[in-house]
């Protein structure tokens, strides 16, 4: 049974467009780029706030007037600082480029590419200061390229930086609706909506994702479509419209396709709602699937994790107990610090239902003291409730799941095989 195709409701009213500027100060930065120097000490870092510095003051001001801008000798003595260095090999050229700057012989193209392939190593490396140091760097160098726009905007969210975010996404969407650039322009409003969202704007957030759709859908983009819908999907979930967030789940499922690359994430999602709502056999048959596609330890772990809970709840004891085993294994490791609280109350919740009671207590006391150090107020009063019932012997009472027409359940259960189905074929 399919279900209706989810429709994002129409702007009536049209709306005038002016690029605003964005915030290029944050995190506690008294100037731009200091936090580089947190990130990267010594010489390195030195080199590339620098490089950052250069960048930002010759990016914003005119081509007649950068000749004048730094000392004849200025960029032999940049290269001789990068040589001196230790630069890793692969910010080596880039930072010679532009060190071009300094004797005027560098392109705004070229600058601005260097300043892409340090934010590339930086982000791979962990760096994420001086990843959205050099975005900022190749959005100002280049002011007129939404991409480079929306790069910022998306580092400085991950960074936590919300008012620097928000302000380089409202930039993106002036540019790219300028240019034409539709996909950006979906892209910004997705990050728009992750930004309220985070701050439990769920309105708000709502309004930005059904943008996003809305210029996805009029602009055949498939796959952002499917993106934003998943997040619509995550608001549904959050405010409690189980209808509604059925009806999302399989737009977005039919709007992703059966192969894309973000549908174990998406499958992941959905499952875990499932057995947040009792329904563990649906759920466990996802989880088990999704397992053999990923290869990151901190998803990982969440989805055994995951499966340890579904498999308790549908008093499946063998699988419980090869997942607790895996996931135990896995926590040791020093990178499972943002998802032990997470994973460890699952353990717990799995062991509860099969009435594991010394398990479930151990777990819940473990994800207590992870989420009381990390300020995990949510999972902290979770783990507390599931503590006290394992102590105690009794079941953690917990709210009915939302009566949903018969017609809902068989098309849940109609997607989870669809899921179960999508993912083998892609392991095959």
């Amino acid at each position: 049974m399919r279900q209706r195709k989810f429709k994002a409701p129409q702007r009536k009213t049209a709306r005038r467009w002016r690029v605003p500027p964005a915030l290029t100060l944050g995190g506690g930065d008294v100037f731009e780029g200091l936090s580089i120097l947190d990130d990267v000490p010594g010489e390195l870092g030195l080199v590339l706030w620098q490089s950052l510095r250069d960048c930002m003051l010759w990016g914003r001001v005119s081509e007649t007037e950068r000749g004048a801008l730094f000392a004849a000798d200025a960029e032999p003595a940049r290269v001789a600082a990068i040589l001196a260095a230790a630069v890793p090999a692969e910010i080596e050229e880039p930072l010679k480029t532009i060190a071009g700057i300094l004797g005027g012989g560098a392109r705004e193209e070229s600058v601005a590419l260097a300043c892409r392939r340090i934010m590339q190593w930086a982000d791979e490396g962990g760096l994420l200061a001086v990843a959205l140091a050099f975005a900022q760097a190749a959005a100002v160098v280049t002011p007129g390229d939404p991409a480079a726009a929306y790069a910022v905007g998306r580092l400085a969210r991950r960074r936590a930086e919300h008012a620097r975010s928000e302000t380089w996404y409202r930039r993106t969407v002036a540019l790219a609706r300028q240019v034409g650039d539709w996909p950006t322009y979906a892209l910004a409003f997705v990050g728009l909506g992750n930004l309220y969202a985070q701050r439990g704007a769920y309105p708000a957030a709502r309004r930005f994702h059904t943008r996003a759709l809305r210029a996805a859908g009029r602009n055949s983009l498939h796959a952002i479509e499917g993106q934003a819908l998943h997040e619509l999907f995550g608001i549904a979930v959050e405010t409690g419209r189980a209808q509604e967030a059925e009806e999302l789940a399989r737009a977005a499922f039919e709007a992703y396709g059966p192969h894309h690359p973000q549908l174990p994430s998406f499958a992941h999602d959905v499952a875990y709602w499932w057995t947040t709502q009792g329904h563990f056999t649906r759920s466990l048959r996802v989880l088990q699937e999704i397992l053999p596609h990923l290869s990151t330890p901190v998803v990982r772990v969440l989805v055994l994790a995951d499966i340890a809970r579904a498999a308790g709840g549908a008093g499946e004891v063998e699988a419980f107990r090869q997942a607790w085993d895996e996931t135990r294994v896995l926590l040791r490791g020093r990178e499972m610090e943002e998802a032990a609280a997470r994973a460890l109350l699952d353990l717990a919740h799995g062991a509860l239902s099969l009435k594991a009671w010394e398990q479930a207590e151990e777990a819940a006391r473990q994800a207590l003291e992870v989420a009381t150090q990390r300020r995990e107020s949510k999972i902290r009063l979770s783990a507390e409730a599931v503590l006290d019932a394992a102590r105690r012997h009794a079941v953690v009472a917990t709210e009915p799941a939302p009566a949903l027409k018969p017609e809902t359940v068989q098309a849940a259960d109609e997607l989870a095989t669809d899921f179960v189905h999508s993912l083998q074929t892609a392991g095959a």
